[in-house]
């Protein structure tokens, strides 16, 4: 069994979606979606645990030999990346059952459970498989079932917020796939380990460069890079508040994973910052994300748009890292990755329950539930505590190491501005705080505190916010190792 872990991983779940269909009643569905997701999420670990042990685990599709069939190659690197993705897949979906019953029609529920699974199904392929072919195929099956669970938003404006992430989307696809296209061209390798071979072979030519190009501008698309971003705050602001705790988790992550992937693994490190200015760009445009996403959150007045805006400054951190193109700034990025998805998954599932509660996530609606929903409203408190970067906290691993590869590459003024974006953090979310605990509660309303199916996940995720930024063994040893393996360094 042990031997079929990786492609485990991604028919569990691509098999399970369509099953849900026969499923006729909401809370049977939810259970059996949600043993599939803890089903994968065990196999993520188990995948971990034997990278870490044994090393890079090659599974080939059908006993064809690479290049010529299709292989999963799993290192240090996706291997992070799926325990991130299957975990909150597997957490967030413990608070469905309660959350579509208030805010979709009973109609929609096997869909919803159906396209969940198959949007986990997606990300998990994009970031397993080792073809880069594979990667567009996969990366389809996760978007279109990404705009159909945004569009299930009863807000009408979820239908536009899907129809732009729809665009914006496809349009970032359909580079990625011209610039793969471009690759198979002058290497007539799908392969990704074969493709990292011949494009060495090739050499640095026109075509080489407009291919990355594509790519590039393609996955920049995908993660919501400023200036890029547009699709993402009213896809996060109007989908059903379970799905805007997923993809805010994941999503943006598993894009980060194929820029770094491409970039260091397909084109090579050299390639990549030596022949091009990338990292003078990327560090450009993740410093102006940061300010300007930070800037734009302040003034907003719907909590998930507040929320939304702080993921593309997430961003924006997660691509200052990389761009500094060390050992350590690839590490910050990957613990960011990690810590963001706690952080966030934990700050929009608690909105969610907000959102059972009183039907809204407008700011001015948040008075006084401090008092009326105390544990709802102090996890979003340690969330935000994590977004700003204070200490006890997976925020403050996360910019600490960020910080350290600054100031190793002898890059203080981007230190400093790192800095004063967590200054930024501070002033929206205590807006959140001040609306929350600091004005009265709106005369005649009576809040009940949020049902212990949101509590429980709510709280996993925060205890795990604090605890990975106290004990950081685990998140530090396996971004490190992933680090170091992308740049070729034998710990």
């Amino acid at each position: 069994m042990l031997a079929h872990l990786p492609i485990l991983q991604v028919v569990l779940p691509l098999i399970a979606a369509p099953l849900c269909l026969f499923i006729n009643r909401s809370k049977l569905v939810w259970i059996f979606a949600l043993l599939v997701s803890v089903a994968a999420c065990v196999n993520s670990v188990l995948l971990l645990a034997e990278v870490m042990k044994t090393g890079t685990i090659i599974y080939e599709l059908g006993g064809w030999e690479a290049p010529w069939g299709i292989e999963y190659r799993i290192d240090k690197l996706n291997a992070f990346l799926l325990l991130i993705i299957s975990t909150i897949g597997a957490v967030v979906l413990f608070a469905a059952n309660k959350s579509i019953h208030k805010e979709l029609s009973e109609d929609r529920h096997t869909l919803f459970y159906s396209l969940y699974l198959l949007s986990l199904t997606g990300m998990f392929g994009i970031v397993a498989t080792g073809d880069a072919f594979n990667v567009f195929v996969f990366l389809e099956i996760s978007s279109l079932s990404a705009y159909a669970l945004i569009a299930l938003g009863r807000d009408r404006r979820a239908l536009w917020a899907a129809y732009q992430y729809l665009i914006m989307g496809t349009i970032g696809a359909t580079f990625i796939l011209i610039g793969i296209g471009m690759l198979y061209q002058m290497t007539g390798t799908l392969n990704m380990n074969d493709l990292a071979t011949r494009l060495a072979d090739v050499g640095q030519n026109r075509t080489v460069f407009a291919a990355f190009a594509f790519v590039l501008v393609g996955i920049c698309l995908k993660l919501a890079l400023f200036p890029l971003h547009l699709w993402l705050p009213n896809a996060y602001a109007y989908a059903p508040s379970i799905v805007t705790a997923f993809l805010a988790a994941t999503s943006t992550k598993v894009a980060v994973y194929l820029l770094i992937r491409f970039t260091f693994t397909v084109f090579g490190i050299s390639f990549s910052f030596s022949s091009l200015p990338l990292q003078s760009i990327l560090m450009v445009l993740g410093l102006v994300g940061v300010f300007a996403a930070s800037i734009a959150a302040i003034y907003q007045k719907n909590v998930k748009h507040i929320l939304a805006y702080s993921s593309i400054a997430q961003v924006g951190y997660m691509i200052i890292g990389y761009s500094i193109n060390t050992s350590t700034g690839v590490m910050a990025t990957l613990l960011h990755l990690f810590n963001h998805a706690l952080m966030k998954g934990a700050l929009f599932l608690a909105l969610g329950a907000v959102m059972y509660r009183i039907g809204s996530v407008q700011l001015s609606q948040l008075q006084g539930l401090g008092r009326q929903m105390p544990l709802t409203m102090s996890a979003i408190v340690v969330g935000g505590l994590s977004l700003i970067g204070v200490p006890l906290t997976v925020g403050f691993v996360s910019k600490w190491y960020l910080l350290i590869a600054t100031v190793e590459a002898g890059m203080w003024p981007v230190a400093v501005l790192i800095l004063l974006g967590s200054i930024l953090a501070v002033v929206y979310i205590w807006r959140i705080v001040e609306a929350a605990y600091f004005k009265p509660p709106i005369p005649g309303r009576e809040v009940k505190e949020a049902p212990w199916s949101f509590l429980g996940p709510i709280w996993a995720l925060v205890i795990a916010n604090i605890y990975f930024g106290i004990d950081t063994r685990l998140s530090v040893q396996v971004a490190q190792a992933a680090s170091q393996s992308l740049f070729g360094i034998n710990p």
